[in-house]
């Protein structure tokens, strides 16, 4: 097993935010937290195109390559269409963090 020295202002805020003494567990559920409000940031985030386009990603990006969304390639749209789909490989990666973590 791999030792990890923490600083002490590190392992005091730890333990003030979740109570712990042990710092594997404190560590162990501030991941937890940290993890759990990206996944509410990225889920606000992808909604908010959804509302805006009234479809999914998937369905928006099918329209896209097609021309049926106008002015596809507008800095505007092109800007939703990059950011959406890195917020849909966000939230793949912490969806797959928040099943592994301890």
């Amino acid at each position: 097993m791999d030792t990890v020295v923490l600083p002490k202002a590190t392992y005091n805020v730890l333990h003030h935010l979740t109570g712990e003494t042990r710092p594997d567990v404190a560590l162990s559920i501030v991941i937890k937290d940290l993890i759990h409000l990206r996944l509410d940031s990225v889920t606000t985030k992808i909604a908010a195109f959804e509302k805006k386009y009234g479809v999914s990603f998937t369905e928006f990006e099918e329209k896209w390559r097609s021309g049926v969304i106008p002015d596809p390639f507008s800095f505007s749209v092109e800007q939703d269409y990059w950011s959406w789909e890195a917020a849909i490989t966000d939230l793949t990666v912490l969806e797959d963090l928040n099943n592994h973590i301890i």
